[in-house]
């Protein structure tokens, strides 16, 4: 088993432990098959985003819970490219590396994403209250949010409440290179 694949695993476990959730009732939550759940939590599954996305809807959790390990000094913010293994989508259409894990306090993760040529992928809504900052850094990318797509360029920047589907679509020949500020409402 891989190195993710098992902190996915692992962390799938834990999580459904600490609710006492069967895989029905945390299939029932996230809309991610029993079979499926039961497939990562073996590590016998390469999930995509969105369905990871699904997973952490439902058990109210950041997205970057499942792709990045706990960090030893929270405080230290390291960048380099060794540090953070991306997530990659099984069909290499996208590649996920968190740039800060999720941040408690100031309810937020810090992803950066690219998408490869012809890439697209559709979100189903996250929790109510989550917002997206999409930041282009390179190429360009649609984002529809709302059932409108609307195109960003290098340097460009898109808040969307992200509690209601939205899709992103590289129709570029090059790859589209983002930063993804996800913002999560504080609890209670």
């Amino acid at each position: 088993m891989q190195p993710l694949s098992q902190h996915l695993a692992r962390t799938l476990k834990a999580l459904r432990a600490q609710r006492q959730w069967s895989l029905t009732q945390a299939a029932e939550r996230s809309g991610v098959s029993k079979a499926m759940l039961g497939q990562i939590e073996r590590g016998e599954s390469s999930p995509t985003v969105a369905t990871l996305w699904k997973i952490a809807t439902g058990f109210e959790v950041p997205f970057s819970l499942f792709i990045t390990a706990p960090e030893s000094d929270p405080g230290v913010v390291h960048y380099s490219e060794g540090d953070r293994p991306p997530f990659r989508q099984p069909n290499e259409q996208m590649r996920v590396t968190p740039l800060i894990n999720f941040d408690a306090q100031l309810g937020f993760d810090l992803l950066e994403i690219e998408f490869a040529p012809g890439a697209f992928s559709a979100s189903a809504p996250h929790a109510p209250g989550v917002i997206e900052h999409v930041v282009v850094i390179r190429g360009q990318l649609a984002v529809q949010v709302a059932q409108r797509w609307r195109r960003l360029k290098a340097t460009e920047v898109l808040r969307f409440p992200a509690d209601a589907p939205h899709a992103y679509r590289n129709d570029g020949s090059e790859p589209a290179l983002i930063h993804d500020l996800i913002h999560y409402p504080r609890p209670g």
